[in-house]
């Protein structure tokens, strides 16, 4: 499995209309938790946060969303923010747009009920030009990532993982994370180190 966790210059360049972090001298960080809500792991998650006053965007499956209103309800409640991830978490680079589209829009039906921030982020970081082109000219801003934590990655320890966030986070870094079951054990040791890390350095988790 091949993936970079920081990501490179390049990538950025080819892509300037897609989000990759956020410009800033502040010592400003987003947490973005994608594939939930899940029951059990998103609230593990909220009560971390909530425990070092942070706040995060969590791109959401839209049928995930339809099982579990509650968890949503649980997110919005506590201040964070909401994305769209597909309904059914397709892979860009293999789906047609016209379905690709129809899909983002199919869970907009559910996340739109809870926020107007039109916010997505493509599963896997796999979409198309024209299926970009196409969303943004509906006014989604499309949000990638400058530091991936690799928690789903069941190959890697949980020390690797937790220095995947620490050595490459900078000011307005946009990190990706998973509240999902696959993402949980390493998610579970590293999420509250990151925390308590970046807290100490006096940093601020805010949403985008």
């Amino acid at each position: 499995m091949f993936y970079f966790v920081k990501t490179p210059l390049f990538v950025k360049k080819l892509f300037p209309k897609l989000i990759w972090s956020v410009a800033t001298t502040k010592k400003v960080i987003y947490l973005t938790f994608d594939d939930g809500p899940t029951p059990k792991i998103t609230n593990w998650v909220l009560e971390e946060l909530k425990s070092h006053n942070a706040k995060a965007t969590f791109f959401c499956i839209g049928k995930n969303v339809e099982k579990y209103p509650e968890i949503i309800l649980n997110i919005r409640n506590n201040g964070h923010v909401i994305g769209n991830h597909t309904q059914n978490h397709l892979n860009g680079w293999k789906t047609k747009t016209n379905v690709y589209i129809a899909d983002v829009l199919k869970a907009n039906q559910q996340i739109n009920k809870l926020t107007n921030q039109l916010l997505f982020r493509p599963p896997y970081g796999k979409i198309r030009s024209s299926q970009a082109k196409a969303l943004q000219k509906i006014e989604y801003k499309i949000i990638m990532w400058d530091v991936l934590s690799a928690d789903f990655d069941t190959l890697i320890s949980k020390e690797k993982c937790l220095q995947n966030v620490i050595k490459n986070t900078r000011n307005g870094s946009i990190i990706v994370f998973h509240d999902s079951l696959k993402a949980s054990d390493n998610l579970k040791f590293v999420l509250p180190r990151v925390l308590t890390h970046f807290t100490k350095k006096g940093f601020e988790f805010k949403v985008l």
